[in-house]
């Protein structure tokens, strides 16, 4: 069947890398502006429901809704793009798409959290104390891999 017919890869209704990769854009730059996912529904006028579904990639946002949420969020529609032909090359790379969220350069709602956080650190000398202990800790991760899980306690005592 060709893509005509409807069975395409073009045609999918459901939520691709790019519609997550747009959800998590969208989370962050509203919290940057402080807003909660309530006040952001109402000044698109839908339900703070929709907001969450948008966030979490579970809903797709047309190309008109795209367009007020940039102007909502004083941002300009590319933002929403951002970063993901970086996404898209790394999910080319390794040859399937649904490996791509193991991609360091795609963010996840804890990463977009913690970045937002630091951000909100103004003293410079806590902002490195905070980065040297993350980098420490990802340094330690690689050594962990290697090591047997430990086995789960019995419930018996």
């Amino acid at each position: 069947m060709s893509t005509a017919e409807g069975s395409g890869p073009l045609e999918t209704k459901n939520p691709t890398l790019a519609d997550q990769h747009v959800g998590r854009k969208l989370r962050w730059r509203r919290q940057e502006l402080n807003l909660s996912q309530q006040e952001l529904a109402d000044r698109l006028g839908v339900t703070f429901q929709q907001i969450q579904k948008y966030e979490r990639g579970a809903n797709r946002v047309s190309a008109g809704r795209l367009f007020d949420l940039a102007q909502v969020l004083e941002t300009r529609i590319a933002y929403f793009y951002d970063g993901l032909d970086v996404v898209s090359a790394a999910a080319a790379r390794r040859g399937a798409a649904e490996d791509a969220a193991e991609f360091t350069g795609q963010l996840d709602r804890e990463s977009v959290d913690l970045l937002i956080a630091f951000q909100k650190i103004e003293d410079p000398e806590v902002r490195k104390a905070i980065l040297a202990s993350v980098k420490k800790q990802a340094r330690q991760i690689p050594a962990a891999k290697g090591r047997a899980k430990p086995k789960a306690r019995s419930s018996r005592s």
